[in-house]
């Protein structure tokens, strides 16, 4: 299965409305985070709150919690973004 990028007349597929947009940013860092290398993503949850991406969940190191937020603000742009990541001990 090859996957395509929405677009509509070639360009990116841009929610209008704010539900929408905040769904589509959490799915776009949630995917980030799952091809992402340096990351062991699999429980981290990522939710828009406030205009502001937040990050929960478990990781292993504070290694990974930080590739974490460098993921998520590369994808948020300008949006802020909240790490609430706890490490597994």
């Amino acid at each position: 299965m090859v996957f395509k990028q929405p677009t509509f007349y070639g360009e990116p597929f841009e929610p209008e409305a704010g539900k929408d947009k905040d769904a589509a940013l959490e799915e776009a860092v949630a995917n980030a985070l799952a091809i992402a290398g340096g990351v062991d993503a699999a429980d981290v949850k990522v939710t828009v709150d406030d205009h502001a991406v937040v990050l929960t969940g478990m990781v292993a190191t504070v290694n990974e919690s930080e590739r974490a937020t460098a993921v998520a603000r590369a994808v948020a742009g300008t949006r802020p973004v909240r790490n609430e990541i706890k490490i597994d001990s």
